[in-house]
């Protein structure tokens, strides 16, 4: 009798076996790229204005490469999951709102030092105490419609990567 390693295991558990396989080798592709990547993604407000090229330029102009990038829309759900770490902020609904109001575009970008300089080339979050060029200043209308995220630091980059792309998706 020929005994195979998923006779031991539940659907629950193969399936988590499977994901847990997956996940490795995408974390594998993408952690030995820790400190040369991060996130972008451009908001519901910038991509109902058109502002998706005009955005994608700054990028491209600053030294960036786009490893990966899509449009797509992002449920409250998703929102929510994206965004826990504020979940007991005040701003939480309305930016889980926000985010989930209309269609976003999502873009793993690659650069020596990424999130410094992409956290530079988009600028203060309030887009009034933005510097004058960058990102937000140029393209945000108020505190919570401001154009753009990006990650924070090189764990958050490599975390929000793994959330909106599969090694499938992304291109080295």
């Amino acid at each position: 009798m020929k005994i195979q390693f998923s006779d031991f295991l539940n659907k629950k558990e193969k399936m988590k076996f499977i994901f847990d396989i997956l996940l490795n080798k995408k974390t594998k592709m993408i952690s030995h790229m820790m400190g040369k990547i991060t996130l972008a993604v451009i908001k519901p407000d910038s991509v109902e204005k058109g502002y998706i090229g005009p955005i994608l330029f700054h990028i491209v102009n600053a030294g960036f490469y786009i490893r990966a990038l899509k449009m797509t829309d992002l449920s409250k759900r998703s929102a929510k999951k994206f965004y826990a770490e504020h979940k007991e902020s005040l701003f939480f609904d309305s930016l889980v709102n926000f985010m989930s109001s209309g269609p976003i575009v999502s873009i793993l970008l690659e650069k020596e030092n990424a999130v410094e300089d992409f956290r530079t080339l988009i600028g203060d979050k309030n887009p009034i105490h933005a510097a004058e060029g960058t990102i937000r200043k140029l393209y945000a209308s108020s505190l919570e419609k401001n154009a753009i995220h990006g990650s924070d630091s090189n764990q958050n980059a490599f975390r929000e990567c793994l959330f909106y792309f599969s090694h499938r998706e992304i291109f080295w």
